[in-house]
C-alpha cells in the first residue's frame, strides 16, 4: 500500500503524468523495485507548479478532504511524489486504506 503514517498525518506515494489529457486517478501500480504507488493523470502542464496544484485538487476532491489538508512533501519537480495528508494518522490510514482497496471496484 502506498500509504505510510507520518507525524500529523499520512504520506501517499504517487506517480504523476502531467499533460495526460484529463484529470483522473488510474489506480495502483508498483515500480521496478516493488514499491507501490498511486497513478494519477492531470491535464495541467508541469511548469510553475500547475501540475502539482491539479494533483492536490484532484486528490482533495476524490478523498473528500479540504485542499488545505494536502501538500507535496517531496518530488515537486519529479513524476514520483510524496503527498502528505494532514489529520489523525490512525483514522487516515483506515479511511484512505479502505478507499485505495476499493479503487478498482468503483468508477473514478
Amino acid at each position: 500500500m502506498p500509504l505510510k503514517p507520518v507525524p500529523g498525518g499520512v504520506s501517499l506515494r504517487l506517480r504523476v503524468t502531467p499533460r495526460g489529457g484529463t484529470d483522473r486517478i488510474d489506480g495502483l501500480a508498483a515500480d521496478a523495485s516493488g514499491e507501490p504507488y498511486l497513478r494519477v493523470r492531470v491535464s495541467a502542464v508541469a511548469e510553475k507548479g500547475k501540475a502539482n496544484d491539479a494533483v492536490l485538487k484532484l486528490l482533495a476532491k476524490a478523498l473528500r478532504l479540504p485542499r488545505s489538508a494536502l501538500a507535496v512533501a517531496s518530488g515537486e519537480t519529479g513524476r514520483t511524489k510524496l503527498v502528505t495528508v494532514s489529520g489523525d494518522p490512525a483514522r487516515l490510514m483506515a479511511d484512505l486504506g479502505a478507499w485505495l482497496a476499493h479503487l478498482g471496484k468503483e468508477p473514478r
